[in-house]
C-alpha cells in the first residue's frame, strides 16, 4: 500500500487462522517434494505467466506515461522472463518456491521498477465509458423480471458475463483485442449449469428466506464486470435493507478496477439525489483493501476495510484470482460467496470442469 499503515488479517477469517488458512488454492508443491527442484505443476503455471509477457509487453509498450516505453518494455519481458527461467531451475530463488501470488508479485514489481503503473488504463477507462452508457439498460432488463428467484439467477448471470473481461489471461486478452465483448451476448453464451460448482439453488433459497446486514464484495476487474455484473447485485442487495461495502484495490494490477477508479465510477453512475437508478445508495461504501494484486491474502488488508468488515455476515470473493486460485477454500466466521468464471485451462483441469466454466460456492456458516 501506498499508504505505509499497517495491514493486518481480514476478521472474518476463521481462526486459528495459521492452520484454517492459506492464500492459494492449488498446491503447486508438497513438503514431501525435494525444495531444490520444480514440480510438474510448478513447471505448468511457470509457463502460464511465462505465455502472458508478450500481452504485457505489448502494453506496456504503448504506455504514454513512460518515456521510451518500448525500450522498457523490452526491459520488463527479458527481466521478468529470466526470473521465471531461475525459478525453473531453482523454485527456492526469488523468494520461491513459486505460487500465483509470488508470480504475479514478481510480474508487477519488475513493471514498476522500470516505471510503468498502470499498463491497462487506457482500455480501463474505455471499457469504463462504454459499461457506463449500458448500466441503466442492463438494471432496466433485471429490474422487469418479477419472480425474485429468477432475478437473482440473471443478476449472477451478468457477473459471470462482466467476469470474462480479464486482460490477465492470455486467451481473453487475444479475443478482446480482436473484437472486444458483448456483455449480452456473454450473458446468454455462459455454458449451461450445473457449473463445476454450482450452490446457486442452496443460495437462492436462502436469498429467498434472508436478508443480510451487512456484505463486503472483493471485486475485480474494471468495464463490464463492475459495473454490469457487480453493481446491478450490489444494487439489488442494498433495495433488500443490506449495506454494501466494495473492497477493491489500492494500486493498479492488470485491468483490475482501483479504489480510486471505483469511487469516479459510482459518481459517474448515482443520480443527483445519489441513488443508483431509484436505489437510495447511502448504504453503499467503497473501502481500499490495501491489496496491489490481482490475487489476494487475505492475512494481509488494509486496517480500513478490517474495521469495515467486523459486523459483516456476508462475505463475497470475486473473480478467478481472489475467488478461485487464492480463496476457494478460504473459511470465514460468516456466510460466504465464491464467484468466478474459470479462464485459465489450468484452473479447469484442477477442479474438473470446461474452460469458462462457472465457480458459485455458497458456504453457510452453519453449514
Amino acid at each position: 500500500m501506498e499508504s505505509a499503515s499497517e495491514m493486518v488479517p481480514f476478521p472474518l477469517l476463521q481462526t486459528p487462522i495459521e492452520s484454517n488458512y492459506r492464500a492459494c488454492t492449488i498446491p503447486y508443491r508438497f513438503p514431501s517434494d525435494n525444495p531444490k527442484r520444480p514440480t510438474p505443476t510448478e513447471l505448468t503455471w511457470i509457463d502460464l505467466f511465462y505465455n502472458s509477457i508478450p500481452s504485457f509487453k505489448k502494453r506496456a509498450e504503448s504506455d504514454p506515461t513512460v518515456p521510451d516505453a518500448t525500450v522498457k518494455a523490452q526491459k520488463f519481458a527479458e527481466r521478468y522472463g529470466a526470473m521465471l527461467e531461475d525459478l525453473k531451475k531453482d523454485p527456492e530463488s526469488h523468494g520461491g518456491p513459486p505460487d500465483c501470488i509470488l508470480l504475479c508479485r514478481l510480474r508487477e514489481q519488475v513493471l514498476r521498477e522500470l516505471g510503468f503503473r498502470d499498463i491497462f488504463k487506457k482500455v480501463k477507462d474505455e471499457e469504463n465509458a462504454k459499461a457506463i452508457s449500458l448500466f441503466s439498460d442492463v438494471v432496466s432488463l433485471n429490474d422487469a423480471i418479477e419472480d425474485e428467484g429468477k432475478r437473482l439467477e440473471n443478476l449472477v448471470r451478468g457477473i459471470f458475463a462482466g467476469n470474462i473481461f480479464d486482460l490477465g489471461s492470455a486467451q481473453l486478452a487475444e479475443v478482446f483485442s480482436r473484437d472486444g465483448m458483448s456483455f449480452l451476448a456473454s450473458c446468454q453464451n455462459l455454458l449451461p449449469r450445473p457449473w463445476v460448482i454450482d450452490d446457486l439453488d442452496t443460495f437462492r433459497l436462502k436469498w429467498s428466506k434472508k436478508s443480510w446486514k451487512k456484505a463486503i464484495i472483493f471485486v475485480d476487474n474494471s468495464g463490464a464486470d463492475i459495473i454490469l455484473g457487480i453493481l446491478p447485485f450490489a444494487r439489488e442487495l442494498l433495495r433488500r435493507g443490506t449495506q454494501v461495502v466494495l473492497a477493491a484495490n489500492d494500486l493498479p494490477s492488470i485491468n483490475d478496477v482501483t479504489y480510486p477508479e471505483l469511487i469516479e465510477i459510482i459518481s459517474k453512475l448515482k443520480d443527483e439525489n445519489g441513488k443508483l437508478m431509484g436505489v437510495d445508495a447511502s448504504n453503499l461504501l467503497i473501502a481500499n483493501s490495501g491489496n496491489d494484486l490481482p490475487v489476494i491474502d487475505l492475512t494481509q488488508v488494509s486496517q480500513e476495510l478490517a474495521f469495515l468488515a467486523a459486523d459483516a455476515d456476508l462475505v463475497i470473493m470475486e473473480g478467478m484470482g481472489r475467488g478461485i486460485e487464492t480463496n476457494l477454500y478460504a473459511q470465514f466466521k460468516c456466510d460466504s460467496l465464491k464467484i468466478a468464471m474459470v479462464k485459465h485451462p489450468e484452473v479447469a483441469q484442477f477442479l474438473g470442469g470446461r474452460l469458462y466454466d462457472c465457480v458459485f460456492k455458497y458456504s453457510d456458516v452453519l453449514g
